[in-house]
């Protein structure tokens, strides 16, 4: 019997059904080594050699393992091809003594199909200990972090707190971007549209009315008129293109109106020419979940669960990667797919091959199906499996296909000093598009040539205001930290789920990432004190340096050595300079209403709060007021309406005066600005607050009112 070992039981069943009875596939359920939870784990004087340990329950797994070993005539370790998997195997190699007395082949697969696993049988190898050392300074570097700097942040700021080497530089990022936005100054900036119409249409149909009855005659004018008009925007003026910012004010938008009265439109340029629109390439880790969050609001870690119950059942390729390669196999399965399916003219001619930027490891391959033939419709999945599953079929099939290809026509209308111009697109041919929709618009302008004169219908000045940048999102975090070579992609997920359990960041109303108070706070005690630990720079050249450790490039002890002591001097030096009441505590004006000492502004694990100076003789505690709404509170009429959080930082709404008034409501109280002030917005119906839902529909906060805002969706 051949012993065949894998991580997971539902990827043992899949290659178990490819294998004979030969074989015997068992599963190791993840990694069945660490490092201790109670300690650092790490012996930093013998070369950070770690200490590894079996926990409890893996031990149970591992007699089981042992015995099944004594019995094969051989073993095959045939988890994940990635960092992660090749270090399970390892500890597998040294927890089953497979490097004494028993030998063991490694085998490595991009996909669970009968081909490919009868491919690694016939071609398997030794543990590449270079992928091991690489997984293992990361291990090491992290726990460094983790456990030195964590007990420091327990000292200086607040029980229970963590740092992490990787997601501390993601908190720098959603804090940074959060501060951008509230200092952000809005500039004003005005646009000018002229609407128009082909004056030639306008001589057609003024001899329609003499022809017909008036009433066709009025049909046909709105008919004509309708196709016929179009809108231009001011781009250039005196010959100098104008920038979005070029005109500043009203006053400078009326002028421009003004000098326009009465002139003459004229068609004085007309390009035509076919635009060709290129499909995306296949799915790499973080592209699918960037677009599994743009498409179906799944959380990364969502996204790497449902791609990994599809890997270990055989419907996709291995989906940890940062490689877009395909195999020849595929591509060829893909071609014969759309010839058939879509017609010669889909195809898009050649095999389609792309190259990932950087250190993509091009021996692995993008995310695809196994098999192209198995469409969506023909597959028995989950529901959101099936999501997943449809979204990474369509990208693979469209990026064989050809291009889309739509008419564009731009023209530009020069009135006095001034030009305008027009743009205009129509799809021709859908290419790619017939598989992966993406989002565009048809404009279709009339016939235009060059020196026709148009009629000018109307021309409109529109006010805009620039706007802060936007709060990340769960795709555009994790495409931020890819750009700046922070983590990769199999940790993104992990990322963003530690520092949301850690109450570092949270999601807002419109699921967009903010740092929550605590989150600022260690934040900012790290950018001061420990500027490499939070330096997106620094952290970037350690992933770099991870990957020359992987290539055999670097040594890992050295590359730790060269972190810990410059950081360990520092960690001891920031004991003996930090207090913890500088980062903790600042003065009010305000004074204890219990015993008449100053109240505090004091940071607590999950934020600010008024606290008596003379804690702890006196424990008063009050909430603060930075999330005041305006509102006035309906029960008690002296109380303000203001933002708080239950213990498990849901938000609600409820009085600043509880318990004296215990009002709360789940929903968001509705305000408008009157007169330069937050103002409730109060039900027509009833005179009850009006909230606004998670659905975004405004209604009475009432339970016995039934008014809704007709219209209010927002």
């Amino acid at each position: 019997m051949q012993l065949v070992i894998v991580e997971s039981p539902t990827k043992g069943n899949t290659i178990q059904k490819f294998l004979t009875q030969e074989h015997r596939v068992l599963s190791s359920y993840g990694h069945i080594r660490d490092l201790p939870k109670s300690e650092l784990g790490i012996d930093i004087e013998n070369d950070f050699q770690p200490k590894y340990i079996v926990p409890l329950k893996s031990k149970k797994i591992i007699k089981s393992l042992k015995k099944e070993v004594e019995k094969a005539k051989s073993v095959i370790l045939a988890t994940d091809e990635d960092r992660e998997g090749e270090a399970i195997a390892w500890h597998l190699t040294e927890a089953l003594n497979l490097n004494g007395q028993r030998s063991y082949q490694r085998i490595v697969f991009h996909e669970i199909t009968k081909s490919a696993i009868e491919g690694a049988l016939k071609n398997p190898r030794k543990i590449d200990i270079n992928l091991v050392d690489a997984q293992q300074a990361r291990r090491i570097l992290d726990r460094i972090v983790g456990y030195k700097l964590s007990p420091f942040l327990w000292k200086k700021v607040a029980r229970g707190l963590s740092a992490g080497r990787v997601q501390s530089v993601t908190v720098r990022l959603v804090v940074e971007r959060e501060r951008e936005i509230k200092n952000f100054v809005p500039q004003e900036y005005w646009t000018i549209i002229a609407t128009l119409l082909k004056k030639s249409v306008e001589d057609k149909l003024q001899q329609a009315e003499g022809d017909e009855a008036k009433a066709s005659s009025s049909a046909s004018r709105l008919d004509i008129s309708r196709r016929s008009l179009f809108e231009a925007i001011l781009i250039k003026k005196d010959g100098k293109v104008l920038g979005k910012l070029a005109i500043k004010n009203k006053k400078e938008a009326d002028k421009i109106v003004k000098d326009l009265a009465g002139t003459k439109y004229k068609v004085v340029d007309v390009e035509k020419k076919e635009v060709k629109r290129n499909p995306f390439p296949p799915f790499t880790t973080s592209t699918l979940q960037q677009e599994s969050w743009k498409k179906f609001r799944f959380p990364a870690k969502l996204t790497m669960q449902l791609a990994q119950q599809l890997y270990e059942k055989g419907f996709i390729t291995y989906h940890r990667t940062d490689s877009l390669n395909l195999s020849d196999q595929s591509l060829f399965s893909a071609k014969k797919f759309i010839e058939e399916n879509y017609g010669k003219d889909y195809w898009v001619g050649f095999l389609r091959r792309y190259k990932a930027k950087g250190r993509a490891q091009e021996a692995h391959e993008a995310i695809r199906p196994t098999y192209s033939n198995k469409t969506p419709e023909s597959v028995k999945l989950e529901q959101n499996q099936l999501k997943l599953y449809d979204l990474i079929w369509r990208r693979f099939v469209a990026c064989q296909m050809s291009q889309a290809i739509f008419d564009s026509t731009t023209v530009d209308i020069e009135a006095k000093n001034y030009v305008f111009r027009a743009t205009g697109q129509i799809l021709k041919f859908d290419g790619f598009l017939k598989v992966y929709p993406i989002k565009f618009e048809e404009n279709e302008l009339p016939p235009l040539e060059k020196d026709e004169i148009l009629e000018l219908i109307k021309l409109i000045p529109s006010q805009h205001f620039t706007q802060p940048p936007p709060r990340y999102t769960e795709a555009t975090l994790i495409k931020t930290l890819e750009e700046n070579g922070i983590g990769r992609p199999s940790t993104y997920a992990p990322i963003l789920s530690t520092i949301q359990e850690r109450n570092y960041i949270e999601k807002d109303e419109n699921r967009k990432f903010r740092p929550t108070e605590i989150g600022t706070v260690v934040n900012d005690l790290l950018v001061s004190h420990f500027p490499n630990i939070v330096d997106i720079g620094f952290t970037a050249k350690m992933e770099e340096d991870l990957d020359k450790i992987a290539e055999g490039e670097e040594k890992w002890v050295p590359m730790v050595k060269k972190f810990y002591q410059p950081f360990e001097e520092n960690l001891q030096k920031k004991y003996q300079e930090v207090s913890k009441k500088e980062v903790t505590e600042k003065p009010t004006k305000k004074t204890c209403p219990k015993c008449g000492s100053p109240l505090l502004i004091r940071l607590g694990k999950y934020g600010q709060f008024y606290a008596c100076s003379k804690f702890p003789q006196c424990r008063y505690t009050e909430s603060l007021e930075e999330n005041d709404l305006g509102v006035k509170c309906p029960k008690c009429g002296k109380g303000k309406i203001v933002e708080k959080r239950t213990k498990k930082r849901k938000i609600f709404y409820g009085c600043n005066r509880f318990p004296k008034c215990d009002f709360a409501l789940w929903d968001k109280p509705c305000t408008k600005m009157v007169q330069g002030k937050s103002t409730a917005q109060l039900c027509p119906k009833c005179g009850s607050l009006l909230v606004e839902t998670k659905r975004k529909q405004i209604k009475c906060s009432n339970k016995e009112c039934n008014h809704i805002e007709k219209g209010e969706k927002i």
